[in-house]
């Protein structure tokens, strides 16, 4: 494990206990991972009644039920990259038979789709789960409930249909497809369509009235295990959690990763502290943005959430139906550590050297009266407002040939930045975006002058 301080560590394991205590949870587990490792973890209470005071571990597996669903959203924005679907695809486009003309992948993966939350048929009540056929067939009987976009409506439906759409590309099970893609790259052995036979944490319900806990359960939920079906561990979730912070080709690239993290659908249109990029849940604490997915089945309700920029996630597990928030738990282990023990910085690294078609352009210029200032890092052109904030990332420009640059990150992404010489070869003004970038403050009325 990666070393966290003992006095933090000692926080950590309070704040497991506590939540254990008060949320009167049978058996716990709490884990922290960064710098591409679990680096804690901490047990509570039991792992299973019959023997008590045994707590489960980091490799006790619980039912992750709807994190399954961002494993099923990688699987399907890889097939995206390697062509073979588009998020402008419509179910009815990639399963013939389907009905519901219009509903593209991306509102399905980002809960925009306006489509029922759960299959026909009172699922959880006669708890009598769909195969593959009677998935596409109740899909077709399902109710779309609201317009596209209007607003954003969970829907686990709409997550199996697109574990359907997974396996009828793949020629293989939805679960293939994702251990071949994501389980087995990134060696999280013990993820499994239910419990796999190895430690496990029994899962309970704990009646309001009564400290006397019933045994529930485990489901086999058929063809719905892509919006739910996975059991895991703190171990192999620490993985996951480490690959969301920095992906590897791989599984998924970068681009794509950090695509999936934009805002797609507010789902808290009251304090905007909750959305939905594509397939992730996308959750402000603060001035801190965390992505990750709680789940929930009948006894384990489960949360990871990572927090990108300093790498670091929190897992948390119950094994109880009625449990405390777990995407609390998972962010507050997240946040001691980030307040109490961070990473060092990384050391600053000079450079080697100034490409020379750069050197008369560095300094400050000025667009619409305001000043931008254009530096080098490590030989790559950059630039940023003096007055933009310090987390803010400053725009980063790639050459793409004499005198012509793309915005490949920070303000103005996509866009084209332009160098306008003198005969002598020096820099007069730039275009960023088509906007005029002077040498001095100008009114828009001077600019035809410059």
């Amino acid at each position: 494990m990666t070393e966290i301080a003992e006095q933090t560590q000692n926080g950590l394991t309070r704040l497991v206990a506590e939540r254990q205590s008060k949320g009167r949870v049978p058996g716990v587990v709490g884990a922290v991972a960064r710098a591409g490792k679990l680096a804690w973890s901490a047990g509570a209470g039991s792992a299973d009644l019959d023997s008590p005071g045994t707590p489960p571990t980091a490799d006790s597996q619980f039912l992750i039920a709807s994190q399954s669903k961002t494993l099923t959203a990688v699987t399907i924005m890889a097939l995206r990259d390697e062509g073979k679907l588009s998020l402008d695809d419509t179910v009815d486009q990639l399963i013939p038979e389907t009905k519901h003309a219009g509903v593209t992948v991306r509102q399905m993966l980002s809960h925009a789709s306006g489509m029922q939350r759960e299959p026909v048929g009172d699922v959880w009540d006669l708890m009598k789960f769909p195969s593959r056929d009677d998935l596409v067939a109740g899909w077709n009987d399902a109710e779309r409930i609201g317009k596209p976009h209007h607003r954003f409506h969970y829907s686990n439906l709409v997550f199996a249909l697109l574990g359907e759409i997974v396996a009828r590309i793949e020629g293989r099970s939805w679960y293939e497809s994702v251990k071949a893609r994501i389980l087995d790259p990134l060696e999280m052995r013990r993820t499994t369509v239910g419990m796999d036979g190895g430690p496990n944490q029994t899962g309970y319900y704990v009646p309001p009235w009564t400290d006397v806990p019933v045994r529930e359960p485990l489901l086999d939920i058929g063809a719905m295990d892509a919006c739910g079906g996975l059991a895991s561990t703190a171990e192999d979730l620490a993985k996951w959690a480490m690959f969301v912070a920095n992906p590897v080709d791989e599984v998924l690239s970068k681009d794509t990763l950090d695509e999936m993290c934009q805002v797609q659908i507010m789902a808290d249109t009251d304090r905007w502290q909750l959305a939905f990029g594509l397939g992730f849940m996308l959750l402000r604490r603060g001035d801190r943005l965390f992505v990750g997915h709680d789940g929930g089945m009948p006894g384990h309700i489960t949360s990871t959430f990572v927090h990108r920029e300093s790498g670091t996630a929190g897992i948390a597990l119950f094994g109880s139906t009625s449990s405390p928030a777990p995407s609390a738990l998972a962010t507050d282990l997240v946040i001691k550590v980030l307040e109490d023990d961070p990473l060092p910085a990384d050391p600053w690294l000079p450079g080697t050297e100034v490409p020379a078609e750069l050197t008369g352009v560095l300094g400050t210029w000025y667009s619409e009266g305001s000043p931008f200032t254009f530096t080098v890092s490590s030989g790559v052109l950059q630039a940023k407002s003096p007055a933009a904030a310090e987390h803010q990332s400053p725009a980063v420009f790639e050459r793409l040939s004499e005198d012509t640059y793309r915005t490949v990150s920070g303000r103005e992404t996509g866009e084209l930045l332009r160098i306008t010489r003198d005969p002598a070869g020096h820099p007069t003004k730039l275009h960023w975006a088509t906007y005029l970038c002077t040498r001095q403050p100008l009114a828009f009325a001077d600019l035809n002058n410059a």
